[in-house]
């Protein structure tokens, strides 16, 4: 087994060889270092690279997010999911400009609306070299198979074991680098599946590896119960609107805009579908858009039929949906599965 004194002299050593070139690297603004770990918090950096970019060309400064409607910041996050980041992110910017100033240690950092123990460790030791470990999936994976520890990393014994171990193997001199080099060889080197073990600097020690246990590492004590949903879809319009209604507070995508929306517990058909909308919108010109779309979230796989519903010019909206300029669409934010619902717009008409 690898001694634990090693394990950070080699980590380092291999990010001064393969480590990414990223905008929020080498950088000591806790803002701009917040943003990107929010943003990457759910999703890979090939997808939030650009989106950072346009968030901090749009929001330099902590105070111009602040100032920031909710509409503004949703729109700019279009398309990332967990849409609960984005309006945390906006929540934890007001209190900040409030204070006036970034916080500075770990307690100020993780009372923000949002931040957990990973990212506070991470934004205090990139931004204050402060040494906390920031322990994510890449370092549950990493260590796991490094050390051989099966203790499942979804119960709160797992939880503060690899804490206790990704603290003792910091190197407290360089906090930063350190839990950058952790995070890139989780995701470059050390991957979930086809690890490249071939060049590994822990061959020969790694556990995982000797024990030929690498696919069932890191350990996980439960399965995620997905449930399905069913989405019934109606884009209605006329030439020159669209109407849309804001999503509630209490369910997925909150306040996201979506087209007129029936849920069931099972498939509609057309006609049992058209029953549930108001008399006045069941006599336009109706065209599948798209049939059984599947998206799925974290605990959620939902179903989507799509029709499109051509309506009178004057025609009013539902209760409770409002008549949205068509020229003006793509300045409502919209959840992904929506986005998906758009483009299929443009293909040829379906069979109904």
């Amino acid at each position: 087994m690898l001694p634990k004194s090693q394990f950070a002299p080699r980590l380092l050593k291999w990010y001064a060889q393969n480590g990414r070139t990223l905008p929020w690297r080498n950088i000591s603004d806790p803002y701009r270092i917040w943003i990107s770990e929010i943003i990457l918090q759910q999703t890979q950096v090939k997808q939030g690279y650009d989106y950072y970019l346009r968030f901090i060309e749009t929001f330099p400064t902590v105070f111009e997010l602040a100032k920031a409607d909710e509409d503004t910041v949703m729109r700019l996050w279009q398309g990332l999911g967990y849409y609960s980041r984005a309006r945390n992110l906006h929540a934890a910017a007001k209190t900040i400009a409030t204070a006036g100033v970034f916080p500075t240690t770990y307690e100020g950092v993780r009372a923000l609306k949002g931040v957990g123990d990973y990212t506070a460790a991470a934004i205090c030791s990139f931004a204050y070299g402060l040494p906390h470990a920031a322990v994510d999936g890449n370092v549950y994976r990493v260590l796991s198979r490094v050390f051989g520890i099966s203790t499942p990393i979804d119960t709160t014994q797992g939880k503060r074991e690899f804490s206790a171990l990704a603290n003792e193997l910091l190197d407290p001199e360089n906090p930063g680098n350190y839990n950058q080099a952790l995070m890139d060889f989780g995701a470059l080197q050390c991957t979930p599946t086809s690890p490249d073990c071939a060049s590994c600097p822990f061959l020969g020690e790694c556990v995982a590896q000797e024990q030929e246990i690498i696919e069932v590492l890191p350990f996980k004590s439960k399965r995620t119960k997905v449930t399905d949903r069913y989405f019934t879809y109606f884009y209605l319009h006329t030439a020159t609107h669209l109407f849309l209604h804001r999503r509630p507070a209490g369910d997925i995508w909150q306040g996201l805009y979506e087209p007129f929306l029936i849920e069931t517990k099972a498939p509609l058909s057309l006609d049992a579908a058209l029953q549930f909308l108001p008399k006045h919108l069941q006599k336009g010109t109706v065209r599948l858009v798209a049939q059984d779309l599947k998206h799925l979230l974290t605990h959620r796989r939902l179903h989507a039929d799509c029709y499109a519903i051509a309506l009178p010019d004057g025609t009013p909206p539902p209760d409770g949906y409002m008549a949205v300029p068509l020229n003006e669409r793509d300045e409502y934010a919209v959840p992904a599965l929506v986005m998906r619902l758009y483009q299929s717009l443009q293909a040829p008409k379906l069979a109904l």
